[in-house]
């Protein structure tokens, strides 16, 4: 079973999407901001297979948490999906410089959508 870390602070949204992971035979991590999406990201018991980060969190914001997953091997690996509202071109291409394997703007994306860019990637 594929695991897939979920980086947001809205627990409504986080928990919305895990549950939908479920349901698709996913196994959701939830994380609630950037520091402990770092540190489940580098859980080498539980190691994510994909991971999908929030840009706006608390603490350290989701850009910095790209930057960290991304800078050491094994965890720099794994593909990172960007989900956020910001939607500025500067922040798809700055999330892309950063390792990003796709992005994503919330409010134009469903819940089943979502997980067809998961599968997508994880192909």
């Amino acid at each position: 079973m594929k695991k897939i870390l979920i980086i947001e602070d809205d627990k409504f949204l986080r928990e919305l999407i895990a549950k939908k992971l479920k349901s698709e035979n996913f196994e959701a991590i939830e994380a609630k901001n950037g520091e402990e999406g770092i540190k489940k990201a580098r859980d080498k018991e539980n190691k994510p297979d994909l991971i999908l980060l929030d840009l706006i969190l608390p603490g350290i914001n989701g850009f910095d948490a790209l930057e960290e997953i991304k800078k050491t091997p094994p965890v720099s690996e794994i593909p990172v999906i960007i989900f956020s509202n910001l939607g500025q071109k500067d922040d798809v291409d700055r999330g892309m410089a950063l390792g990003a394997a796709d992005f994503l703007i919330k409010a134009h994306f469903t819940p089943q959508e979502i997980i067809n860019k998961i599968k997508g990637v994880l192909k």
